[in-house]
């Protein structure tokens, strides 16, 4: 604030010096032109403009004092505005500080923990180290008593020998060379019966790690491989658009639904479920086929015997198209490649099939996993035990075509179609039909095992109904003049299609009372079986 008073007083003295100049310099210039005013004017005048210029100075010094002042304000509010940011700054470098100082005092302490935890163990370990330092001391002196027993024990022994010998001497007349060879085969059998109980010892150790690594090996492939636990069922269901459809696939006094069971062997079920139908077949192949078929019959709205014929023909190359390609997927999921196009046809085809309700080509795929895994644990040919387990039911497609065991069967097949004799043997031994000569062949009895025995994975009375229902079908397609046998819901009833041309109606009146007496003897079945024999002449001609 001095500073600018003393910069306003400054400004009035060079004002007020400047009036005094420029009034000097008028009076000079007036001054020979006239008399002039006396000097009272003079005065009054000079006493006019200095007030005038007073006042006018005053003013400019008063706006110029104003915005000094301002800019003083200004400046000032800037000091304290920084002033208050140091403040702050200050203040927060403190907080900051004072958290630092707080966190090295935690550390402090927790590093002075760390230090009483560390001398605790340390103090621990010297005890320790001294107990055992005296255990071994101990043991020291007992070993010395021990070594001094041995040395005298051996002193006696040599002793012992020596009067052994001189007595065989004496007794025997033999001399020391042909005692020493007495006391070195002697010495000779008692080395091998010590070795011989040594090798007896490392094959029982051996034994005893070779199983707990087999466990073990076991173990670690089944906890790896993850997967459904699945049951095949002997139904279908197909959702329909609307139930006004069911009665189109019904037709004209069920001439509709005949025609389809009659073809496809299928068991269809329309009841009063809403916009759905019922498949039931033991054969999933079949069964599949026939969804397929009413499916496609749904979907053309056209359905009459003709047509379902048409359908199923379609259906049936379908099924056949899609076991190539389940084939195809099994071995793209294993990374097996370079396999017979046979093969993997008949691989395809044990989508189809199931053994004791397990499906078959989900259990080949799983024991090749499973066999994959151990072999890797056990640093074998991986890709060759995965293709040894993924074939090893091969011969399944054909059991039903070809007479013997699947693995003898499988076994064949394999060597027909050029894969490597361990896959061969691997596949005809897995069920000890032949013997065991081959690690990979122990490896894929082991995935098999572990496939067929888990929880969920089979089931008795699913494998039993089907041998049921496939002994009905044989039955009744062992006479002469049938040409197709359909077993019918569940088993109650079996449809015989027989060819109108070598059977007359009396004789298929035969027909059934001799398959409805063979199953009587032979099989064991709760409540009745039904055996619909059929005879139908069928004319069927083209206009052109």
């Amino acid at each position: 604030m001095t500073i600018v008073i003393v910069l306003a007083v400054a400004v009035l003295l060079l004002a007020f010096a400047a009036i005094a100049a420029l009034l000097i310099i008028l009076l000079r210039r007036t001054a020979p032109k006239e008399l002039g005013p006396s000097q009272e004017q003079l005065d009054q005048i000079r006493l006019e403009l200095s007030e005038s210029l007073r006042e006018k100075e005053l003013e400019r010094a008063r706006e110029e004092a104003a915005e000094i002042r301002d800019k003083a304000e200004n400046d000032a509010g800037e000091i304290i505005r920084k002033s208050e940011a140091l403040v702050e700054g200050a203040a927060l470098m403190r907080r900051e500080v004072e958290e630092e100082s707080r966190v090295l005092k935690n550390e402090l302490k927790e590093l002075r923990a760390d230090l009483e935890r560390r001398e605790s163990r340390l103090a621990e370990r010297e005890r320790r180290l001294d107990e055992e330092g005296r255990a071994h001391i101990e043991r020291a002196g007992r070993l010395a008593e021990s070594e001094t027993d041995l040395a005298d024990r051996r002193a006696e022994l040599d002793k012992l020998g020596e009067q052994r010998r001189e007595i065989l001497e004496r007794l025997a007349g033999l001399t020391a060379d042909q005692a020493r060879g007495e006391l070195v085969k002697e010495i000779e059998n008692q080395a091998k019966r010590e070795a011989a109980l040594i090798v007896r010892e490392i094959e029982s150790d051996a034994r005893k790690e070779g199983e707990k690594r087999a466990c073990k090996i076991v173990t670690l492939a089944v906890q790896r491989v993850a997967t459904e636990q699945t049951a095949e069922s002997v139904v279908s269901v197909l959702h329909l658009p609307g139930d006004e459809m069911k009665g189109r696939i019904i037709g004209r006094e069920g001439r509709n639904i005949r025609a389809f069971e009659s073809t496809t062997g299928v068991n269809l079920i329309i009841d009063d479920t809403p916009e759905a139908v019922l498949l039931s077949c033991f054969d999933p192949v079949r069964r599949e086929t026939a969804r397929l078929t009413l499916e496609k019959l749904v979907l053309d709205g056209r359905i009459h015997p003709q047509r379902i014929e048409e359908a199923y023909e379609r259906s049936r190359a379908e099924v056949r198209d899609l076991c190539v390609r389940a084939g195809e997927d099994a071995l793209v999921e294993l990374g097996i490649t370079e396999m017979h196009p046979e093969l993997i046809t008949l691989l395809g085809q044990l989508r189809y099939r199931t053994s004791y309700g397990q499906n078959v080509l989900k259990h080949l795929i799983e024991s090749a996993h499973i066999a994959g895994i151990m072999a890797s644990e056990l640093r074998l040919d991986r890709d060759l035990v995965k293709r040894c387990a993924l074939l090893h039911d091969i011969g399944k497609a054909l059991t039903h075509e070809v007479e013997g065991s699947h693995a003898l069967i499988g076994a064949e097949i394999a060597r027909r179609y050029g894969e490597h004799d361990d896959v061969v043997h691997a596949i005809e031994a897995h069920h000890n039909e032949v013997e065991v000569r081959t690690v990979e062949a122990v490896l894929t009895q082991a995935a098999d095992a572990i496939s067929g025995s888990r929880p969920g994975a089979r089931r008795e009375s699913l494998e039993a109904y089907v041998k049921r229902l496939e002994r009905l079908e044989e039955i009744a397609q062992g006479h002469e003049g049938v040409e197709k046998v359909f077993a019918m819901q569940a088993g109650r009833e079996i449809r015989v299609m027989v060819r109108p041309d070598n059977v007359d109606d009396i004789q298929a009146q035969v027909i059934a009372r001799d398959v409805a007496k063979q199953v009587e003897e032979e099989l064991t079945y709760p409540g009745q079986i039904r055996i619909t024999v059929v005879r139908e002449s069928r004319a069927t001609e083209f206009a052109r």
